[in-house]
């Protein structure tokens, strides 16, 4: 396990970490999407994390495709407001209908135009570089799901305390 020396230099502090039961470095078909000539099942990853700093107040996640052919990426998943008890997101939380998420816990747009999670869907050639992300947020965000991703980002800026990451790739086959 990683560690920091805290400013005071006394004491070390275990890495705030993003982990995975699901995950590997590559996506499964799992959370590829189900559509756009994929026949993915669309659900988002398991993730869990740990260590956050004390003053977290709530958490968010995001999952972002690095290589997408835009000029900005994609955002395949955006959730806020995730209450500090969660330190878990079971897989298929993503889907709004599946009320995984705790209450109080904001899925808002995707780069579709939807909240929730948008599987997967890299054209043909290299793989793409999904990053996905866990924020620990000194507050909660006073946004809806009709915020845009990059509107998230924005107030997410002002409030992290500390983020931790997976990289992981896709592939269309």
């Amino acid at each position: 396990m990683e560690t920091s020396i805290t400013a005071a230099g006394s004491a070390l502090e275990p890495t705030f970490t993003l982990k995975s039961n699901e995950l590997g470095g590559q996506l499964t078909n799992k959370q590829f999407a189900n559509g756009m000539g994929f026949s993915g099942e669309n659900q988002s990853p398991q993730l869990y994390w740990e260590n956050a700093p004390k003053e977290t107040q709530s958490f968010a996640v995001t999952m972002y495709d690095m290589d997408a052919p835009t000029g900005s990426g994609f955002w395949h998943w955006v959730v806020f407001n995730i209450p500090t008890h969660m330190q878990e997101l079971q897989s298929g939380a993503g889907d709004p209908a599946s009320n995984l998420l705790p209450e109080g816990a904001v899925q808002s747009n995707t780069d579709m135009g939807t909240p929730g999670y948008a599987g997967a869907a890299p054209p043909d050639g290299p793989a793409h570089r999904y990053l996905i992300t866990v924020y620990a947020l000194s507050s909660k965000l006073e946004l809806d799901s009709n915020a845009t991703p990059a509107f998230v980002g924005f107030n997410m800026h002002f409030a992290t305390l500390a983020k931790a990451s997976l990289l992981v790739y896709g592939q269309k086959k």
